[in-house]
């Protein structure tokens, strides 16, 4: 993944909560404008990364409502004045349940009922001149989306996918079948050379993920598909 000053679009990650979720920071080159992806806690550590790259973060994106990805979303939103666009609207319960789980967690949690913008396949993001574009993908969470800006070969993808690994399905409404629908349907299709930044560990590309992942390669999916 190209982070050049010329490139359209660039990001960095930050690490938030016990969990060490992937906060991704990105911004549009051409206008230093930003936006903040699953700010799930650590809102001082958020705040001084976008003072530190000189960037105007003029929204917050979600790919799904698990604590740690949108625990303290509304609150940054508040404080900065810009709306939350994602997830799609299946995740409402998890928003909706967002103290409660930070009770669980033993990290800090607001719910609230729904985002400024509800997000379903089809749609695009805006982030100053960049154009995401948005897929549903079920599996880890009801309502999870992901984010791809084309021109630049990267997606977002949250908890659907990680280097050597896929996201839980042990969750409530979890759903792991719909899960690897999710990966062969809508990420593969995207292309091999496209890089992934995930919402746990680090960044990778879907050409070593299809070699390689134990759960979602072309090898693993060709014996899964032998054994049915």
């Amino acid at each position: 993944m190209s982070n050049s000053p010329t490139s359209p679009l660039r990001a960095v990650i930050v690490p938030v909560t016990p969990l060490q979720q992937n906060c991704t920071l990105l911004w549009c080159t051409a206008t230093m404008r930003a936006a903040f992806v699953d700010p799930g806690g650590d809102l001082p550590r958020l705040k001084a990364a976008a003072a530190q790259h000189g960037v105007t973060v003029e929204k917050i994106i979600l790919t799904h409502g698990h604590i740690d990805h949108a625990g303290e979303a509304k609150p940054l939103a508040d404080e900065l004045g810009v709306p939350i666009e994602g997830p799609h609207r299946e995740d409402a319960w998890l928003l909706q349940s967002l103290a409660e789980a930070g009770r669980q967690y033993g990290v800090t949690g607001v719910s609230f009922d729904a985002p400024d913008r509800w997000l379903v396949e089809g749609d695009t993001v805006s982030v100053g001149d960049l154009t995401l574009d948005v897929y549903e993908t079920p599996g880890h969470t009801p309502g999870h989306v992901v984010f791809h800006h084309r021109p630049s070969r990267v997606a977002l993808v949250g908890d659907v996918l990680f280097q050597g690994s896929v996201g839980r399905t042990d969750f409530p409404r979890s759903d792991p079948d719909a899960l690897i629908r999710s990966v062969v349907e809508k990420l593969w299709p995207m292309g091999d050379d496209t890089a992934f930044i995930p919402g746990h560990g680090p960044a990778g590309s879907f050409a070593a993920e299809r070699r390689t992942n134990p759960f979602v390669s072309d090898a693993a999916l060709t014996r899964q598909v032998g054994r049915r």
